[in-house]
């Protein structure tokens, strides 16, 4: 009998296989996806749950997985900067020049020990793991070694040494602490008008996993049906909102698949509900949604214009998207259309309409608490590219309606370039114009300011930061 071939002797400890932990992979996945093909969280995570879910093997996920992987995905997202600040006090190399799988892992390691109630030893042990297993024994040792220089103080103790003092530089402070960008802070304080509080209050917001908030589209769904689910509360402001206080799976209630329900924050229902709720002199029979993708605002305005009688065109210049609010109108109760059409080149007449709503696109600062990664995708610079087209879809708004008609301007952001500023130089160049009071629109919404727009917040109002301007055309 032949003597079997010796392995070749190594030194140091033998070969361990890297444990793979599905949870942890699937987070690293989910934040490669948004980091290397600017994708959305909010798009990328679900379908990687439905896959670990449907897999029968013994690494099937249950709900518990599913919840620990959403929260290290978006809390490492949400709190980015923050780490990142850290993290830099604890390698040899300018954070740069780390390259950016290992940043993500080092990432979702500060997370687990700086955001999280997971203990210290299996924070880092779980992490170095993953590292073995995504980026190679070599790098997992510097992993190793970083987890292990941030686990020796909390985040208490890391904000002292890596915030500037308050007193010397409010912005910086509140944008280390509060893991928003500096730009970002100064811009969402200037909306608010000053204060120390008030920008504390919103930035924490922003970083509070936000309810699921479900609209039960008027004449298909009613909110009572709705509350027979599982944790869900009515809505703070809305007729038609309900809101899962517990998470929840919205694709698992029979309303929302079968389109007689949605998902959908409550500023966005108040605009669309103000809007057709607006005092009007004349017919009410058409309604436009000039960007109605991709489709949430479309489908509850078109359900409350079915109750009036009215039809609603939904214009979208992406086909795509154009797709997507097909999708949200299908089985309206009312007439309607859909059409791929740029809003600023209309497809159709001067004046053709009784209400029009634009909600414009912009950065989306208002929506940071949904879309975490989006504060650290946007630049100041972006404003420039989006104040042409603001101003373009309102003017076109203002000529779509009729003399006595009624335009919605509203943005996801309350940066005052997109909101104030948009509408004032826009309605100097069309005289014939005046801004309705939007305040008695939303009953018993409270805190809205000085009017006649409103600001919604979500460290106020529990929703999104939308912004509306109402606007009858006079002449």
């Amino acid at each position: 009998m032949s003597e079997q071939p010796r392995r070749p002797r190594t030194s140091g400890k033998p070969y361990r296989r890297p444990k793979k932990d599905p949870v942890r992979i699937l987070a690293f996945e989910a934040l490669r996806a948004v980091d290397e093909r600017d994708a959305y969280a909010n798009l990328v995570l679900p379908p990687l749950l439905r896959k670990a879910r449907e897999n029968e093997g013994p690494e099937k996920f249950d709900a518990r997985d599913a919840a620990l992987a959403t929260e290290l995905v978006y809390g490492t997202l949400r709190w980015q900067g923050t780490y990142d600040a850290v993290i830099a006090t604890c390698v040899d190399r300018p954070l740069g020049d780390v390259d950016p799988p290992v940043l993500d892992v080092l990432s979702l390691g500060a997370h687990q020990l700086l955001g999280t109630r997971i203990p210290t030893h299996a924070a880092v042990s779980a992490t170095v793991e993953l590292a073995r297993v995504v980026l190679g024994d070599g790098r997992a040792k510097f992993v190793n070694a970083v987890l292990r220089k941030i686990a020796q103080d909390d985040l208490d103790g890391w904000l002292e040494r890596v915030a500037p003092p308050y007193d010397e530089d409010p912005e910086d402070n509140l944008a280390v602490v509060h893991s928003h960008p500096r730009w970002v802070v100064s811009a969402l304080w200037d909306s608010l008008g000053g204060g120390r509080a008030g920008i504390e209050e919103l930035l924490r917001a922003d970083n509070e996993r936000p309810e699921v908030t479900l609209v039960a589209r008027p004449g298909r769904a009613t909110a009572e049906e709705l509350l027979g689910e599982d944790a869900a509360v009515p809505g703070r402001w809305s007729p038609y909102a309900v809101r899962l206080t517990e998470g929840g799976e919205p694709g698992a209630i029979e309303a929302v698949r079968d389109g007689r329900a949605g998902v959908q924050d409550e500023g966005s229902q108040l605009v669309a509900i103000a809007l057709a709720n607006a005092p009007l002199e004349g017919p009410d029979r058409r309604w436009l949604d000039g960007c109605a993708g991709p489709g949430g605002k479309a489908a509850l305005l078109g359900a409350l214009a079915a109750e009036r009688g009215a039809m609603l065109l939904a214009s979208e210049k992406q086909p795509h998207r154009a797709g997507l609010v097909a999708n949200a109108l299908d089985g309206n109760p009312g007439p309607y259309q859909v059409i791929a059409a740029d809003g600023t080149r209309p497809a159709w007449r001067p004046g053709s309409f009784d209400r029009v709503l634009v909600d414009v696109p912009c950065t989306g600062l208002g929506a940071l608490r949904r879309r975490p990664e989006a504060r650290w995708r946007r630049r100041p610079g972006d404003l420039e590219g989006f104040a042409p087209l603001q101003r373009g879809l309102l003017r076109t708004a203002l000529e779509s309606v009729r003399v006595g008609g009624v335009v919605g301007y509203a943005t996801c952001s309350p940066h005052l370039a997109e909101t104030r500023a948009v509408v004032a130089d826009v309605l100097k160049q069309i005289p014939d114009t005046d801004l309705i009071d939007a305040r008695p629109l939303l009953p018993g919404v409270p805190e809205l300011g000085d009017g006649p727009d409103v600001q919604l917040w979500p460290h106020v109002h529990g929703t999104d930061a939308m912004y509306l301007a109402l606007i009858r055309r006079t002449g």
